[in-house]
This record gives structure tokens, sequence and C-alpha cells, in this order.
């Protein structure tokens, strides 16, 4: 099985330079210490529930089945929406009338022994209405296949800040 770990770092961000070094591939540790100011915290979310097409997906890759599309850097998305329907493992993708799905920050996904990070960031004019649902998905929308699906309301992102949004996935 796999366990998961979302985290959301929220930043204040009216110049968009917060958004730019993150999608650069900063370190949001780093961008805490050089700009303490800014920081307006941080929202973790443990567990989801994993998505059958995406299930699928992952295995058909794994035993080199078909064409299967990976979610790596080229492909994975990291998608957020406003619905707080329950998460089934039947849905393909989120199921707010409101989406918005980012490419991967530079450098993720990274793995770290049998743990996987995928990061992106959501600048001042990304996602702005109440963040419900998350999903990483390995298409440009979820139109591809969803790997899982969290519902946790983590508050409303405004313009003017950037919003980071990760999910570990730990095999065991």
């Amino acid at each position: 099985g796999f366990k998961s770990e979302w985290r959301i770092g929220k930043f204040k961000d009216p110049t968009g330079e917060i958004a730019e070094m993150l999608q650069c591939g900063a370190k949001i540790e780093d961008i805490v210490k050089a700009s303490p100011e800014a920081f307006m915290g941080e929202e973790i979310m443990e567990d989801n529930v994993a998505i059958n097409e995406g299930l699928g997906e992952l295995i058909d890759i794994i035993c080199g089945l078909g064409t299967p599309t990976k979610w790596d850097n080229a492909n994975a998305r990291l998608g957020v929406g406003n619905s707080n329907a329950a998460a089934d493992p039947t849905q393909t993708g989120l199921q707010g009338a409101s989406k918005t799905f980012k490419a991967m920050d530079a450098t993720y996904p990274q793995r770290s022994n049998q743990t996987a990070e995928w990061r992106a960031t959501f600048g001042s004019v990304d996602a702005n209405y109440a963040w419900e649902e998350y999903t990483v998905v390995n298409a440009a929308d979820d139109t591809g296949k969803n790997l899982n699906r969290k519902v946790e309301s983590k508050g409303t992102k405004q313009e003017g800040e950037t919003w980071t949004l990760s999910l570990k996935l730990s095999f065991t």
C-alpha cells in the first residue's frame, strides 16, 4: 500500500517573486527563512483515496504493459478544485466546478528511498477559490489518469497569494 501526506505552503506574494523562486525549485524552508513576513503558514493533510484508473496505469507502468503515461516532470500535474464531494475510488478526476492544474516545479517529482514527492506552485492569479479537493494526474488536466483524490477544506486562496501544493507518497 501507500501512505500519503499533502502539504500546502501559503505565502503573501503580491509581486509574484516567491512563486517564481518556488517554480524554479527553491526549498520552502529557504523562502520562509529569507522572507518570514510573507509566510502565512502550512497546512498538512494525511491519507486520501487511491483512484482505480491511476492504480491501473501504475500497474501497467510496473509491468511494462501497453503505453502508459508516467507521473513524471513532463506529464504530472497537481490539481485543486472546489468540490467537497466524498472521495471514491471509481472517480476519474476532481469533482468541482472550479479546477486548476499546475505543472511540476523544477526538479519535481523527487524520490527518497520509498517516498515520491510531487510539488507545484499556484501563483497570484491561479486557483483563487476555496481549496477543497486535490489530485495528482498524468496529463495537463484530469482527462489523464488520477492516482488519488483527497478531500479536505484548506481555506480560500486570494489574489496576491502564492500557495504550493505537495504530495508525498510512501510505498510500504
